[in-house]
């Protein structure tokens, strides 16, 4: 299934780093950056990630609430967010449920070997709960440029 901009942004209900659940509801009248990544700790997902954390300030101006999602677990997450002093929180969606209602979870390939993993790819979600942007092709390292270009 792929999501287009203008439709509405699925509605999920998922557990955070601190074992709380939220849904993406809690989030209306906010606009809301949902990037899905493919793993805590590793060099791409951490540039990522330090990206976002290093321009929050210039995000939150914005008027964004920044989430990241990956099949990691919540135990994962939190050394991930520890680490790397993390100021948003990581969905943890280790039975996929997120990831396929967003069409991130999907066959890939490296040195020939197929494979299924997530898609780095983010979601921009307006006040209203619409998808106002899909960010595919996710530079790691100038990931807030693209979402305030």
């Amino acid at each position: 299934m792929s999501l287009e901009v203008g439709q509405k942004a699925p509605e999920f209900e998922a557990k955070i780093e601190t074992g709380e659940t939220i849904k993406l509801s809690d989030y209306k009248g906010k606009k809301v950056v949902l990037y899905f990544y493919p793993k805590d700790n590793t060099p791409g997902c951490t540039a990522e990630a330090c990206n976002l954390r290093d321009n929050y300030d210039a995000l939150l101006k914005a008027g964004y609430v920044v989430l990241g999602i990956s099949s990691d677990s919540e135990k994962s997450h939190q050394k991930f967010i520890e680490k790397q002093s993390l100021p948003f929180s990581l969905i943890s969606d280790p039975d996929l449920t997120v990831h396929n209602l967003y069409g991130t979870w999907v066959e890939k390939q490296m040195y020939g070997r197929k494979y299924m993993g997530t898609a780095r790819t983010t979601f921009i979600i307006d006040e209203k709960g619409m998808i106002e942007e899909i960010i595919e092709k996710v530079k790691t390292k100038e990931h807030t440029a693209q979402i305030l270009k």
